[in-house]
């Protein structure tokens, strides 16, 4: 998913300017995120883990204008409970960031 590494990639480097190395941090920092909200959603033992990891994947997507995790993550908070096929669509799209 070259596309979305390189929004992402745009997107820190609005924040960083021209410091690969802190762009490089930043992205870093997003991917331990975007892990930890995924493990979260992995782990929920109800509706709300599920909704509120969720909805933190959500945010971290949106602050890098990553649409596709944005919109999954999206869909995903609007469930009552945990949802196995749209998380191993979640962690598809992880993955290939």
């Amino acid at each position: 998913m070259t596309y979305e590494h390189g929004t992402i990639d745009s997107a820190l480097a609005a924040v960083a300017g021209d410091e690969p190395a802190v762009i490089q941090d930043l992205r870093c920092a997003f991917l331990e995120g975007v892990t930890r909200a995924l493990e979260t959603m992995k782990a929920a033992r109800d509706g709300q883990e599920w909704r509120e990891a969720a909805l933190r994947l959500k945010g971290l997507a949106a602050s890098v204008n990553a649409l596709p995790l944005m919109t999954l993550a999206g869909q995903a908070a609007e469930r009552d409970t945990r949802d196995g096929d749209l998380l191993d669509r979640i962690a598809e799209v992880v993955a290939r960031l």
